[in-house]
């Protein structure tokens, strides 16, 4: 077939038809409209396959060297525009071959010898998909280095623990971030373990059943950095699993869906903290909005949006394992359709990632060197807030068993303290030690030291606990991790 021909027809394989594909099914079944964000793994993939055709003698060297000036120049036309995207070609893949047989003649049609649209597909994703994980991990560490220094100013600052959304305990606002700073430590863990699975070569499978070709896949794989931490060449050990396999897109969904469920409750804490009712923080004005009827309304519409965007992340895990589920071996159609849900499941999480680290953080202003903006904390409101809810009676109870009481007991003797407290309308603190001492003859005036907030924060001085002390350590270790 001719260059116009394959320019004409679009179909690879149209000599065995009667009738040209209707224009309806052209629309439904073309995908070159959303892959040809693939172009650049494409190309890549299709040079190292040349090369190493060449190194096989399968291709001569001046067919490899036509290939190469031939995708130069399509590199070029990509990137200034002057690309011209055809439907008819159906994917990105026949419109850069066909674009490629135009430019350089026959090269261009030996360029397919000994893999498939299949294989070339699922090396094409994953080494999009590679690329992306290393943007999303440098992403996670920015909005983990946001958070830090964040952490850093509020060591000091008292905010009400919450189990149930009910006071439990005192911790430190410095604590309380650094939890998600352990959230977003795993999600990078888990990114690195995806890259590792994702970054694997099919490449060589062809259709289905491998190639008669005598393909060099190591060669391949190495030339693409598909390699393992020794060098290694990484490559799909089965023709069949090689060209059917999405299980690296799944996987890379569902640690994005869980890295968004981090982001989502990190959301839902900022929108309650910064309504009326806590006040403990307040987000910078451009990333909230106002009302159009109430005048006094400040929306923190970014965490909203975040929280709502993690149900679509998590839609297209659900979209995924069922487009899978039922597919026989090998390639089939359906796989198309893998496409759009990893597509926006990317672009979601990074645009997310990247809108959080300078809503935490703030914006580096550059005639101060200082950063700007982000998330304000108020301490007063927070302690405040901690005060209402008789954070400190664990640490009575936690006295009364350092005087000789079953943990039990002291847990009764405290429950009487605090509804004593309640009707009074005071804190634990507050109770003249006479009061005290009608709960338990035990309690001394020592006990006004561990019913202190800060003396409550002070005494859980262990390993990932609350106390400054504590919380400092952490935040040592987690600036040399992310150095």
């Amino acid at each position: 077939m001719s260059t116009n021909q394959l320019d004409k027809k679009s179909e690879a394989w149209s000599a065995l038809f009667s009738e040209p594909m209707s224009d309806l099914v052209k629309r439904y079944t073309a995908s070159v409209f959303f892959d040809k964000r693939l172009w650049e793994a494409d190309m890549a993939g299709s040079l190292a396959h040349a090369e190493m055709l060449g190194g096989e003698g399968i291709l001569s060297a001046q067919d490899v060297r036509d290939i190469q000036q031939g995708m130069a120049r399509i590199r070029q036309e990509i990137e200034s525009g002057e690309f011209e995207w055809k439907l008819d070609l159906e994917d990105v893949h026949l419109n850069i071959e066909a674009r490629l047989t135009q430019l350089v003649g026959d090269a261009g049609k030996r360029l397919h010898t000994g893999r498939s649209r299949n294989d070339q597909v699922a090396t094409d994703v994953r080494l999009w998909l590679r690329g992306e994980i290393d943007l999303i991990t440098e992403l996670l560490k920015a909005l983990q280095l946001a958070l830090v220094e964040v952490a850093e100013r509020h060591v000091d600052v008292i905010l009400p623990g919450f189990t149930h959304l009910q006071v439990a305990q005192p911790v430190s606002f410095a604590h309380h971030l650094l939890a998600y700073v352990e959230m977003f430590a795993r999600d990078a863990e888990r990114m690195a373990d995806v890259r590792r699975r994702t970054n694997r070569l099919p490449l060589g499978s062809a259709a289905l059943a491998g190639t008669t070709y005598p393909l060099d896949r190591e060669r391949v794989a190495r030339t693409l950095g598909m390699v393992d931490e020794h060098g290694v060449a990484q490559v799909c050990q089965n023709s069949l699993d090689g060209v059917s396999d999405r299980d690296f897109a799944i996987e890379f969904t569902a640690a994005a869906s869980l890295c968004m469920v981090h982001i989502s409750r990190l959301s839902e804490e900022l929108i309650l903290w910064m309504s009326q009712n806590f006040g403990f923080v307040k987000i910078a004005d451009r990333f909230t909005t106002g009302s159009s009827i109430m005048p006094q309304k400040k929306n923190p519409d970014v965490p909203e949006l975040a929280r709502g965007k993690t149900g679509r992340v998590v839609g297209h895990l659900m979209g995924l394992i069922t487009l899978m589920k039922g597919q026989p071996l090998a390639y089939n159609k359906d796989n198309q359709e893998d496409k759009e849900p990893l597509f926006d499941t990317v672009d979601t999480l990074k645009d997310t990632l990247r809108i959080f680290a300078d809503m935490v953080g703030g914006q580096l202003n550059p005639a101060t060197g200082l950063k700007e903006g982000g998330i304000t904390v108020d301490a007063q409101a927070m302690e405040a807030a901690a005060r209402k809810g008789y954070a400190t009676a664990t640490d009575l109870a936690d006295y009364l068993v350092k005087k000789g009481l079953p943990f039990r007991d002291a847990h009764e003797t405290v429950a009487h303290a605090v509804k004593a407290a309640t009707a009074a309308g005071c804190d634990l603190s507050e109770l003249p030690l006479a009061e005290l001492q009608r709960f338990h003859p035990a309690i001394e005036n020592d006990v006004y030291g561990c019913l202190s907030l800060r003396g409550s924060l002070d005494a859980r001085n262990t390993l990932g606990g609350t106390a400054p002390t504590q919380v400092r350590r952490q935040l040592e270790r987690h600036r040399q991790r992310l150095a």
